[in-house]
This record gives structure tokens, sequence and C-alpha cells, in this order.
């Protein structure tokens, strides 16, 4: 799936805070994407980097998959096509909600 070009539907969008953690600002733009069902039974989630300005909705390149190791969830890391970003660049771009979990960054 890495490569693939998906659509993102952002429910929580850059500059916005969690709907039940009041205290999680979200430094990126974070929705997921339709039809596709994760582990745990709701629709694929994924950060959209690369992009600097709320967005309702997202059509980018699939560049990695945050596997979570304490939990059944993984997230889908999306960006422009013609944009690519390190693991480490990665990582501190999620870090604002990954640092609750064990991840990892698979690319």
């Amino acid at each position: 799936m890495i490569g693939d070009i998906v659509t993102v539907t952002v429910d929580r969008p850059l500059g916005s805070y969690h709907p039940e953690y009041k205290d999680m600002y979200y430094p990126i733009n974070y929705g997921y994407i339709e039809g596709i069902i994760a582990p745990d039974g709701e629709e694929q989630d994924a950060y959209i980097l690369g992009v600097d300005v709320p967005v309702e909705k997202f059509t980018g390149k699939i560049i990695a998959i945050v596997h979570r190791r304490d939990d059944v969830e993984e997230k889908w890391v999306v960006c422009p096509e013609d944009s690519s970003f390190s693991k480490e660049e990665i990582a501190e771009k999620i870090r604002f909600q990954e640092q609750y979990f064990q991840s990892e960054i698979i690319m």
C-alpha cells in the first residue's frame, strides 16, 4: 500500500483539538480513508504531512505506516505526490499523538 494514492477525509484539521482529549492540539491535518476498515473496526486513520493549511479532503500518496505495538490501530502517513519525508521527520510531526504509544514507522 505504500505508494498508493488515497483520499483522506479530514475530521481533525490542522489547528483543531481532539474531541475527547481537549489538550491534544493537532499541528497537522488528520482524518480517515473512507471505505477502508482498520483493525479497530473503524475507517483507516491517516496523518497528512506537507499541507500547511486546514483542509476538508486531501488526495495524496501513502509514504509510511505507523504500527503501534501496544494498540490494534495502525495509522497511515499521506503527503503530496511530489513530497517526501524521512522517518525522523515523520516521527517529529506525529509525536503530538504517537508519544502515548509504542509505535514504529514502516516505510
